[in-house]
């Protein structure tokens, strides 16, 4: 590789040196590798890396932006591509494939020649062997979780097994449930689990069409990897479980003899995680029955609508809620449970309270708020270096930095003691209590007795972690015979200084190097005492910096010297290792006072946010799924407000059950409605967290599930239509949704014509208000839809129960000028127009463009088909004519269109072919139907 090459990024490429026959043989190698094409293969070179063939050519695309990067190893017939990679580029490479992408794995080699072994091999979902690298500079804002699932049919219903495995906080789960053709429950498992790779039998049953699961895979950003269906076993299970889950096997057995389909999934995950294969996993686990019902449900769509995972075009941290709430202060552990806390709202009212009055605690007492912060800060991942010890490379330093980071416990406890507002029972009972229990003499207080008496915490400061000489009478005899040797090599120093004439440490140093230990005199002092020097001591080397000699004497001692000092490492080696093994033990302690204080650091980071915004949160009132209702008055949008020179117009929302609680809302475009609709949601979902909400007065009845149909994500990329995506979207609302669920749906039917598309939402709508009863904030630009909340209430008794009720987005347009402004205030009522060329107007379109928009449209209103409904006023002279529907069609209608859209939803999305044909004999039937209803005609 020609010295001169530089990556895009100004670094110089490391040279790629192998002559002829190194390159022959490795290439021959090379070539015999099993074919992968997710793996991404590189070898360690010592001083550099390299990657060959296709994964070059991807490394050089895709990191060096350049094909220059690219060199061919070997003759042109049978040579390969190959790009070399420094250890800076390494290190970005393996962040960016296991941390980042969802694609790829990582697999390292070492050796030479012909001759490379497979040393570290990664994925998203096990990052174990690469973690030193990953996190070395850097926290671990995430724990990948990997999961596979199981899906059998049984008695026409199909079922999921799911089993997931945490490495991190050394965790194994269960789950089985019945299941629908769009997995949506597996979708909501994935997002909660915060799931990174997910393992699926290569050769499932042929009635189970797989690919919605492959979509709800993808879209929840997860790595898809297949394996053979034998690898789903669960014969000897409780005897592997046995092996690696702390405690006794009985209650292992009770749990696993609940599952039927999961058993297979949690077999395959302990062979691929190769979970037996490491004996440092022995009794370090434990397992837990897995609830879906356990916190709120959120799907793919949702966590995207609601801007809760940090994205990698985000303009600056407070784009996404994560990136907003983030005020952790411990290293590491604070981030990650608040990254779980946000994709797992807590459904129980008293679990929610609790948090609430914690933060509220928090937030009226700043010396609490400040206290804690201040210590938070001192204490390092206790949860990664418990990791830490558990790797068979284990040494001191994470001993030593386990100690002082739970040695600030008693600081935080103080600093929770001195609280003694309204929630100080609370406080105890649930910090300062278990931070004492794990305090106490025989848990925490063994672990520091260790530490003290067998560490030289003395020698930490200046960076060493060594075993203190006087823990161990083995090691104690060695110091002292070396402090003699030590002492002999000193006076031969004086005794050869005073022979030679030459003053000590000024002229004649004494040195330990490769050569043991050695005088060391300038060449200039070398000239006057050659003639001693010679005859009596040993030249080693002679160098610029001065000539280097010994003595019998001294190489004696100095090999007395250096027989006990490997005496002494070798000593201090198995004591240490021993130290490292005892304070394993004591794992249980750190992990209690890890999940104390990354819950307290979550919670005060809640605090800070509520009160240093410039506007500050409230705490919102929480009442049960079944009563109350969703009121945020004065409600703004967290993450836009805290965008730098946005005056953010608050705006509020009042779901009421029987009143309102389904809000049809319209509006021109960049109004404000789709703002407006998600910030319902976010705070809705903070609240949940158990965060206080970016409201002036907030009352929330908790949702079981937030359901966000928001923008029009295209899937052409997998042959899927902008309107197919935002109809499979809907069919999951539809089929997902119970009146406890929350459901915010953004301008549903603009992929097709504005007939279709109308039909469809008044239909959709018709199923909320009627099937699914639940809150929903409904925007839409169909001005039609309005007519809803007026219908003939003792024809349909289902919408007086829940309450429709229209608002829109408020705009004035002056009289004199046409020009159109946005007022960004959300007022009850139907919008009286729509705006949609003053928008065009706004983006200064040509004038000719706007003319004929203008007049085209005032054509088009002189035929208007605008569902009305009849009454005894007279049309006034002059005004427009309306088609007059009877109440009779439009509910006969409606549930007719109502059939169709589900109908469609149900249809298969693998072969399009087939799903059009289908889709064809749906319309047919439907304008068959439509013959006798004037309502439907006017869709065809």
């Amino acid at each position: 590789m020609d010295g001169d090459d530089f990556t895009p990024e100004g670094g110089k490429l490391p040279e790629l040196k192998l002559d002829a026959r190194q390159a022959q043989g490795f290439i021959s190698f090379f070539k015999r590798l099993p074919k992968d094409p997710r793996a991404i293969r590189l070898f360690d070179r010592r001083d550099y890396y390299t990657a060959h063939g296709e994964n070059a050519t991807f490394i050089a695309r895709t990191y060096y932006h350049t094909m220059s990067a690219l060199r061919q190893l070997g003759s042109s017939s049978d040579g390969i591509s190959s790009a070399s990679v420094s250890k800076a580029m390494f290190e970005t490479i393996a962040r960016n494939i296991l941390l980042e992408r969802t694609d790829r794995t990582l697999e390292l080699y070492e050796g030479s020649g012909s001759s490379w072994r497979l040393t570290k091999s990664g994925t998203p979902g096990n990052i174990g062997s690469f973690e030193d690298i990953l996190f070395a500079n850097n926290d671990m804002r995430d724990s990948p979780v990997i999961v596979a699932l199981f899906p059998v049919f049984r008695e026409s219903q199909l079922y999921v097994g799911l089993s997931f495995l945490d490495m991190t906080n050394r965790k194994l789960g269960l789950a089985e449930f019945p299941e629908d053709s769009r997995f949506t429950n597996v979708e909501s498992a994935l997002v909660a689990l915060g799931c990174k790779e997910c393992l699926l039998p290569a050769d499932c049953e042929k009635s189970i069409d797989l690919s919605p699961l492959q979509d709800a895979i993808s879209n929840c950003n997860v790595l898809l990897t297949e394996k053979k269906k034998a690898d789903f076993k669960s014969r000897d299970l409780a005897q592997d479980l046995g092996r690696i889950i702390r405690g006794s096997v009985e209650p292992v057995r009770d749990l696993l003899s609940q599952f039927d389909y999961a058993l297979g999934a949690l077999g395959a995950l302990l062979s691929y995680a190769e979970l037996l294969a490491d004996d440092t996993n022995y009794g370090t686990y434990t397992i837990e029955k897995y609830s879906l019902n356990r916190y709120m449900r959120l799907d793919s769509a949702a966590v995207r609508a609601l801007n809760i995972a940090e994205g990698k075009t985000d303009v600056n941290k407070n784009f996404s809620l994560f990136g907003l709430m983030n005020r952790t202060c411990t290293v590491g552990m604070g981030k990650r449970l608040l990254n779980r806390w946000l994709k797992q709202p807590l459904l129980d009212v008293n679990e929610i309270n609790n948090r609430l009055d914690v933060v509220q605690a928090i937030v009226e007492d700043p010396e609490l708020c400040q206290g804690l912060r201040q210590q938070l800060k001192m204490i390092l991942d206790i949860d990664r270096l418990t990791h830490s010890l558990r790797k068979k490379s284990a040494n001191l330093q994470p001993v030593v930095k386990l100690y002082q980071s739970c040695s600030r416990v008693p600081y935080v406890k103080t600093v929770l003691q001195q609280y003694n507002g309204q929630f100080s029972t609370l406080i105890r009972t649930k910090f300062i209590d278990p931070l004492e229990e794990w305090m106490t003499e025989n848990r925490f207080g063994k672990f520091a007795s260790l530490v003290e008496t067998a560490i030289d915490l003395v020698q930490v400061d200046n960076g060493e972690y060594r075993i203190s000489p006087l823990y161990s009478s083995d090691l104690a005899v060695l110091k002292d015979e070396l402090s003699v040797v030590e002492d002999h090599i000193n006076n031969l120093h004086m005794d050869t200084a005073s022979d030679l004439d030459l003053s000590i440490d000024k002229h004649l140093k004494l040195e330990k190097g490769p050569f043991g230990h050695v005088f060391r005199i300038s060449k200039k002092e070398e000239q006057k005492i050659r003639k001693k020097l010679t005859s009596n001591y040993i030249i080693i080397e002679t160098r610029k910096d001065g000539v280097k000699f010994t003595s019998p004497k001294l190489k004696k001692l100095g090999d007395q010297y250096q027989a006990l000092l490997s005496e002494y490492t070798c000593c201090q080696k198995k004591v240490a290792d021993n130290v490292v093994k005892v304070s394993g033990t004591f794992s249980e302690v750190f992990e209690n006072f890890a999940a104390i204080l990354s819950e307290l650091d979550v919670l005060q980071s809640f605090a800070d946010l509520a009160v240093s915004c410039p506007v500050p949160y409230v705490r919102p009132d929480i009442t049960t799924s079944d009563e109350g209702d969703i009121i945020l008055q004065g409600s703004r949008h967290p993450c836009l407000e805290a965008q730098d020179g946005v005056n953010f117009i608050p705006n509020d929302c009042t779901l009421v059950r029987g009143k309102s609680w389904f809000q049809i809302i319209t509006g021109p475009n960049m109004g404000g409605k789709s703002t407006f609709i998600r910030q319902v949601g976010v705070n809705v979902l903070m609240a949940q967290v158990g965060s206080f909400v970016p409201c002036d007065q907030a009352s929330v009845s908790v949702r079981d599930c937030i359901f966000a149909r928001v923008g029009a994500g295209d899937c052409q990329l997998r042959g899927v239509s902008t309107f197919m995506q935002e109809m499979l979207e809907t069919a999951s609302i539809i089929k997902g949704a119970t009146d406890k669920s929350l459901i915010i749906i953004d301008e549903l039917g603009r992929g097709t014509s504005t007939y279709d598309g109308f039909g469809l939402a008044w239909a959709i709508c018709e199923h909320l208000v009627e099937v699914t009863r639940a809150p929903t904030l409904f925007a839409t630009h169909f001005h039609e839809l309005t007519a809803l909340a007026h219908r003939n209430d003792d024809e349909h008794q289902h919408a007086s129960d829940i309450g429709i009720s229209n608002y829109h987005v408020g705009a004035h347009i002056d009289p004199s000028n046409r020009k159109l402004t946005m007022l960004y205030k959300v007022e009850p009522g139907a919008c009286d127009q729509s705006f949609g060329i003053h928008v065009a107007e706004f983006a200064n379109f040509p004038e000719a463009v706007v003319a004929l928009a203008k007049s085209k449209a005032a054509e088009l209103e002189d035929f208007s088909t605008t569902p009305t409904f009849s009454d005894d006023s007279k049309d006034e002279v002059g005004s427009k004519r309306k088609r007059v529907f009877s109440p009779d069609d439009v509910t006969r209608g409606s549930a007719r269109a109502r059939l169709f859209l589900e109908e469609f939803a149900a249809l298969p999305t693998d072969e399009m072919g087939k799903t059009m044909e289908m889709a064809a004999k749906l319309k047919a039937d439907l304008q068959k139907d439509a013959a006798d209803n004037p309502w439907l005609q006017q869709f065809f």
